[in-house]
């Protein structure tokens, strides 16, 4: 069965033109779900029937996986078969009328003002690394990017002077983002004095950030680099780079940033998305007049 799995993800590749997370994450999907079948006998798409995607599907309510990951899975199942039927490999598609789990949306967690501040304090800006991991706090927080967007710049992409910065988004969305005068001033020194150091033998390396290698800085690399700091100074929340997309929004909103504006910086194409961090806006001003209004208690 895994044999469909590797065309589906070039039709994938070439004719939807889908990022490289979203193709890891239908490439993961469809394997699970072809195991599955697989076990059960199948050996031909033809053979799949409506009530092993149910129970496929099932099975992953049961073992209580995230209504958002279950919806993953469903769309994932359903494009595969999609594909399936535009190939003429199948008749007919099993995965019609399946329904979506409604998902429940949970406030993002953020950091405060205060726990921002100690984490972007965190890099010993005396040492090439630290210079380097400061830049890349400060930018992440400045513009509210993803940490894929993060990593995917090159040199050129971020401009100190202009105080801006041009990133690709998911399906290659670009978009241009202001930065403040501390991540730029943040950049511009780092790029001025430490990555060149870094380069090491490719001077042709058109990445930003740069590993110890001189190559670009991946993924797991800043998960790595953000827990360390995040430990450093003394947060006890377990954040991920998102965290910092998260505070990003909520303080924007606190401080009384509008909705789309904030909409339009982090790329997204849903308003309601973006609510969500208006919703922690308002409970920070609750208790920020709480605790200091004479008339409040």
């Amino acid at each position: 069965m895994k044999t469909y799995l590797e065309p589906f993800m070039l039709y994938l590749s070439r004719d939807k033109g889908l990022s490289l997370n979203t193709l890891e994450s239908y490439g993961r999907d469809i394997s699970q779900f072809l195991e599955f079948v697989g076990e059960r006998g199948i050996e031909a798409p033809e053979e799949i029937k409506k009530t092993h995607v149910t129970l496929y599907l099932g099975g992953l309510r049961q073992a209580g996986r995230a209504a958002a990951t279950v919806n993953r899975n469903t769309v994932s199942i359903r494009t595969f078969f999609h594909y399936l039927l535009k190939e003429r490999l199948i008749h007919q598609d099993p995965s019609l009328e399946m329904e979506t789990m409604k998902p429940v949306k949970k406030s993002p967690m953020v950091l405060t003002v205060q726990e921002m501040e100690k984490l972007l304090a965190a890099p010993n800006g005396n040492l090439p690394q630290g210079m380097r991991d400061k830049a890349m706090l400060e930018l992440l927080y400045a513009t509210g990017i993803r940490v894929s967007e993060l990593i995917s710049f090159n040199v050129e992409d971020v401009h100190t002077e202009m105080k801006y910065a041009r990133c690709s988004g998911s399906a290659g969305k670009e978009r241009v983002v202001p930065i403040g005068n501390i991540a730029a001033e943040c950049v511009a020194e780092y790029v001025g004095s430490i990555r060149d150091k870094l380069l090491r033998q490719d001077e042709l390396e058109p990445a930003l950030f740069l590993n110890s290698l001189g190559g670009r800085l991946t993924r797991q690399g800043f998960w790595k680099i953000i827990k360390k700091y995040a430990r450093e100074a003394d947060i006890v929340q377990d954040i991920t780079p998102h965290t910092l997309r998260h505070s990003f929004a909520a303080h924007l909103l606190e401080g009384g940033a509008d909705l789309r504006s904030v909409q339009h910086m982090l790329g997204y194409a849903d308003l309601s998305t973006t609510q969500l961090y208006s919703g922690i806006a308002r409970r920070n001003m609750k208790e920020v007049y709480e605790s200091h209004h004479p008339r409040a208690k």
